[in-house]
Protein backbone atom coordinates (compact mmCIF):
# COMPACT_ATOMS: atom_id res chain seq x y z
CA UNK A 1 0.00 0.00 0.00
CA UNK A 2 0.94 3.35 -0.15
CA UNK A 3 0.22 4.98 3.24
CA UNK A 4 2.71 8.30 3.36
CA UNK A 5 4.42 10.07 0.34
CA UNK A 6 6.53 13.54 0.21
CA UNK A 7 6.60 16.38 -1.91
CA UNK A 8 8.98 19.25 -2.81
CA UNK A 9 9.92 21.48 -5.25
CA UNK A 10 10.44 18.68 -8.19
CA UNK A 11 6.86 17.64 -7.74
CA UNK A 12 5.58 21.00 -8.49
CA UNK A 13 7.69 21.05 -11.87
CA UNK A 14 5.68 17.92 -12.53
CA UNK A 15 2.85 18.98 -12.17
CA UNK A 16 3.37 22.25 -13.86
CA UNK A 17 5.12 20.10 -16.94
CA UNK A 18 2.09 18.10 -16.95
CA UNK A 19 -0.80 21.35 -17.15
CA UNK A 20 1.67 23.67 -18.62
CA UNK A 21 2.58 21.64 -21.85
CA UNK A 22 -1.42 21.62 -22.42
CA UNK A 23 -1.95 25.68 -23.06
CA UNK A 24 -3.48 26.44 -19.79
CA UNK A 25 -3.04 29.87 -18.40
CA UNK A 26 -1.01 31.29 -16.03
CA UNK A 27 -1.41 29.25 -12.73
CA UNK A 28 -1.94 30.65 -9.17
CA UNK A 29 0.97 31.06 -6.68
CA UNK A 30 -0.41 28.54 -4.32
CA UNK A 31 -0.82 25.54 -7.47
CA UNK A 32 2.13 26.42 -8.80
CA UNK A 33 4.09 26.50 -5.80
CA UNK A 34 3.08 24.14 -3.21
CA UNK A 35 5.06 24.03 0.11
CA UNK A 36 7.16 21.28 0.24
CA UNK A 37 6.12 18.43 2.72
CA UNK A 38 8.48 15.08 3.22
CA UNK A 39 5.78 13.15 5.40
CA UNK A 40 2.32 13.68 3.78
CA UNK A 41 -0.34 11.93 5.40
CA UNK A 42 -3.85 10.93 5.41
CA UNK A 43 -6.14 13.71 5.40
CA UNK A 44 -3.95 16.24 4.60
CA UNK A 45 -4.66 18.44 1.26
CA UNK A 46 -2.39 17.85 -1.65
CA UNK A 47 -2.30 19.50 -5.37
CA UNK A 48 -2.78 16.82 -8.27
CA UNK A 49 -2.77 17.25 -12.21
CA UNK A 50 -6.36 16.84 -13.67
CA UNK A 51 -8.19 17.35 -16.66
CA UNK A 52 -11.86 18.40 -17.30
CA UNK A 53 -13.26 18.51 -21.51
CA UNK A 54 -9.71 18.41 -22.49
CA UNK A 55 -8.46 21.26 -20.12
CA UNK A 56 -5.82 20.35 -17.45
CA UNK A 57 -5.69 22.39 -14.58
CA UNK A 58 -4.12 21.32 -10.55
CA UNK A 59 -6.60 20.80 -7.79
CA UNK A 60 -6.34 20.23 -3.73
CA UNK A 61 -8.00 17.48 -2.72
CA UNK A 62 -8.37 15.84 0.43
CA UNK A 63 -5.78 12.72 0.52
CA UNK A 64 -8.16 10.02 1.82
CA UNK A 65 -11.70 9.16 0.11
CA UNK A 66 -14.79 10.36 1.74
CA UNK A 67 -18.35 8.40 0.39
CA UNK A 68 -20.60 10.77 -1.53
CA UNK A 69 -23.34 9.64 1.30
CA UNK A 70 -21.16 10.61 4.28
CA UNK A 71 -23.07 13.55 6.13
CA UNK A 72 -19.65 15.13 7.19
CA UNK A 73 -16.54 15.51 5.34
CA UNK A 74 -14.02 13.43 7.42
CA UNK A 75 -14.25 10.10 9.20
CA UNK A 76 -11.91 7.05 8.11
CA UNK A 77 -10.08 7.71 4.88
CA UNK A 78 -9.79 5.57 1.94
CA UNK A 79 -6.40 5.88 0.51
CA UNK A 80 -6.12 3.27 -1.23
CA UNK A 81 -7.96 2.00 -3.95
CA UNK A 82 -7.47 -1.67 -5.13
CA UNK A 83 -6.48 -1.90 -9.24
CA UNK A 84 -8.31 -5.77 -8.59
CA UNK A 85 -12.09 -4.28 -7.80
CA UNK A 86 -11.74 0.19 -8.64
CA UNK A 87 -13.53 -0.61 -11.85
CA UNK A 88 -16.16 -2.67 -10.26
CA UNK A 89 -16.42 -0.89 -6.35
CA UNK A 90 -19.20 1.02 -5.81
CA UNK A 91 -17.11 4.05 -4.10
CA UNK A 92 -14.10 3.56 -6.99
CA UNK A 93 -16.10 3.19 -10.16
CA UNK A 94 -17.47 6.59 -11.29
CA UNK A 95 -14.03 8.57 -10.30
CA UNK A 96 -12.26 5.60 -12.27
CA UNK A 97 -14.03 6.37 -15.37
CA UNK A 98 -14.76 10.24 -15.08
CA UNK A 99 -12.29 11.82 -12.38
CA UNK A 100 -8.46 10.35 -12.87
CA UNK A 101 -5.75 12.30 -11.74
CA UNK A 102 -1.65 12.57 -11.33
CA UNK A 103 -0.62 12.31 -7.90
CA UNK A 104 3.26 13.76 -7.55
CA UNK A 105 5.87 12.31 -5.08
CA UNK A 106 9.06 12.54 -4.33
CA UNK A 107 8.89 8.88 -3.11
CA UNK A 108 6.70 7.33 -0.76
CA UNK A 109 7.47 5.65 2.61
CA UNK A 110 6.82 1.50 3.81
CA UNK A 111 7.24 0.08 6.49
CA UNK A 112 9.29 -3.97 7.78
CA UNK A 113 8.73 -5.16 10.34
CA UNK A 114 12.30 -5.59 12.48
CA UNK A 115 13.09 -7.11 16.10
CA UNK A 116 12.90 -3.93 17.62
CA UNK A 117 9.54 -2.76 16.27
CA UNK A 118 8.41 -1.15 12.53
CA UNK A 119 11.26 0.26 10.21
CA UNK A 120 10.51 2.82 7.42
CA UNK A 121 12.11 2.68 4.08
CA UNK A 122 11.85 5.69 1.48
CA UNK A 123 11.10 4.34 -2.45
CA UNK A 124 11.81 6.52 -4.91
CA UNK A 125 12.78 6.75 -8.70
CA UNK A 126 16.24 8.60 -8.57
CA UNK A 127 16.62 11.59 -10.39
CA UNK A 128 13.47 12.19 -10.40
CA UNK A 129 9.61 12.53 -8.87
CA UNK A 130 7.21 9.61 -9.74
CA UNK A 131 3.75 10.07 -11.24
CA UNK A 132 1.05 7.86 -9.42
CA UNK A 133 -2.88 7.15 -10.60
CA UNK A 134 -5.53 8.65 -8.37
CA UNK A 135 -9.02 9.03 -8.74
CA UNK A 136 -11.13 11.86 -7.32
CA UNK A 137 -14.56 11.91 -5.74
CA UNK A 138 -16.82 15.20 -4.76
CA UNK A 139 -18.68 15.54 -1.99
CA UNK A 140 -21.64 17.66 -1.38
CA UNK A 141 -22.15 19.54 2.00
CA UNK A 142 -26.23 18.23 2.53
CA UNK A 143 -26.89 21.22 4.88
CA UNK A 144 -26.10 23.54 1.91
CA UNK A 145 -27.74 23.55 -1.51
CA UNK A 146 -26.02 21.61 -4.35
CA UNK A 147 -25.03 24.71 -6.68
CA UNK A 148 -23.22 26.10 -3.20
CA UNK A 149 -19.81 26.09 -4.19
CA UNK A 150 -18.30 26.52 -0.26
CA UNK A 151 -20.81 23.06 -0.10
CA UNK A 152 -18.42 21.00 -2.65
CA UNK A 153 -15.27 19.15 -1.98
CA UNK A 154 -12.41 16.71 -3.05
CA UNK A 155 -11.24 14.10 -1.89
CA UNK A 156 -8.78 11.46 -3.47
CA UNK A 157 -7.33 7.65 -3.38
CA UNK A 158 -3.97 6.35 -5.26
CA UNK A 159 -4.57 3.41 -6.45
CA UNK A 160 -2.55 0.46 -6.15
CA UNK A 161 -1.39 -2.93 -7.27
CA UNK A 162 0.81 -6.22 -6.60
CA UNK A 163 4.23 -4.71 -5.97
CA UNK A 164 6.64 -6.07 -8.87
CA UNK A 165 10.33 -6.32 -8.67
CA UNK A 166 11.69 -3.62 -6.44
CA UNK A 167 9.05 -2.57 -4.42
CA UNK A 168 8.33 -6.06 -4.01
CA UNK A 169 11.12 -6.11 -1.75
CA UNK A 170 10.22 -3.73 0.90
CA UNK A 171 5.72 -4.33 0.41
CA UNK A 172 3.43 -6.55 -1.33
CA UNK A 173 1.66 -3.63 -2.58
CA UNK A 174 2.90 -0.44 -4.50
CA UNK A 175 1.12 2.57 -6.00
CA UNK A 176 0.19 2.35 -9.48
CA UNK A 177 3.35 3.93 -10.98
CA UNK A 178 2.51 6.29 -14.26
CA UNK A 179 5.16 6.10 -17.14
CA UNK A 180 5.49 9.55 -18.96
CA UNK A 181 4.04 8.13 -22.04
CA UNK A 182 1.23 6.70 -20.24
CA UNK A 183 -0.11 10.04 -18.69
CA UNK A 184 -2.20 11.71 -21.30
CA UNK A 185 -4.49 8.26 -21.63
CA UNK A 186 -4.77 8.25 -18.30
CA UNK A 187 -6.02 12.37 -17.62
CA UNK A 188 -7.41 12.50 -21.43
CA UNK A 189 -7.86 8.79 -22.87
CA UNK A 190 -11.74 7.59 -23.54
CA UNK A 191 -10.35 4.22 -22.14
CA UNK A 192 -12.64 1.43 -20.71
CA UNK A 193 -12.34 0.04 -17.76
CA UNK A 194 -10.38 -2.98 -18.90
CA UNK A 195 -8.30 -0.60 -21.21
CA UNK A 196 -6.94 1.36 -18.31
CA UNK A 197 -6.19 -1.77 -15.69
CA UNK A 198 -4.41 -2.77 -18.26
CA UNK A 199 -2.47 0.94 -18.76
CA UNK A 200 -2.00 0.90 -15.44
CA UNK A 201 -0.83 -2.55 -15.23
CA UNK A 202 2.17 -1.86 -18.19
CA UNK A 203 3.09 1.89 -16.49
CA UNK A 204 3.52 0.21 -13.20
CA UNK A 205 5.83 -2.27 -14.42
CA UNK A 206 8.02 -0.48 -16.51
CA UNK A 207 8.56 2.15 -13.57
CA UNK A 208 9.01 -0.56 -10.77
CA UNK A 209 12.09 -1.80 -12.86
CA UNK A 210 13.66 1.61 -11.86
CA UNK A 211 13.16 2.41 -8.47
CA UNK A 212 14.78 2.18 -5.54
CA UNK A 213 14.55 2.52 -1.94
CA UNK A 214 16.50 2.87 1.47
CA UNK A 215 15.73 2.57 5.21
CA UNK A 216 15.03 6.32 7.17
CA UNK A 217 14.39 7.53 10.17
CA UNK A 218 11.90 6.17 12.64
CA UNK A 219 11.29 10.03 13.47
CA UNK A 220 8.87 9.47 10.03
CA UNK A 221 6.63 7.83 11.89
CA UNK A 222 5.20 10.64 13.61
CA UNK A 223 3.51 13.08 11.34
CA UNK A 224 4.02 16.08 14.16
CA UNK A 225 6.98 16.76 16.52
CA UNK A 226 4.70 18.16 19.02
CA UNK A 227 0.81 19.34 19.12
CA UNK A 228 0.58 21.53 16.21
CA UNK A 229 4.21 21.46 15.01
CA UNK A 230 4.43 19.41 11.49
CA UNK A 231 7.06 16.59 11.13
CA UNK A 232 7.92 17.11 7.30
CA UNK A 233 11.27 18.31 6.99
CA UNK A 234 14.31 16.74 4.11
CA UNK A 235 15.72 15.21 7.24
CA UNK A 236 13.25 12.77 6.76
CA UNK A 237 14.13 11.19 3.53
CA UNK A 238 17.57 10.45 4.41
CA UNK A 239 19.63 7.52 4.41
CA UNK A 240 20.26 5.61 7.64
CA UNK A 241 22.16 2.69 8.68
CA UNK A 242 20.06 -0.73 10.19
Amino acid sequence: MCGRFAMDGSTNELLEQIVGEHGIGALKDWQKYWPPNFNVAPTQDVPVASSHLGERTIEAVRWGMVAPYSKVFGGRPTINARIETVATNGMFRTPFLSHRVVVPALGYYEWQEADDGKQPYFVRLPGEPLALAGIVRTWHDPAKAKDDPEGTRLSMAIITLDAHVTPGEVHDREPAFLAPDAIDDWLDGDLEADDLVDLLTRSAEAIANEVEFFPVSRSVNKVEKSKGVPNDGPELIERVLV
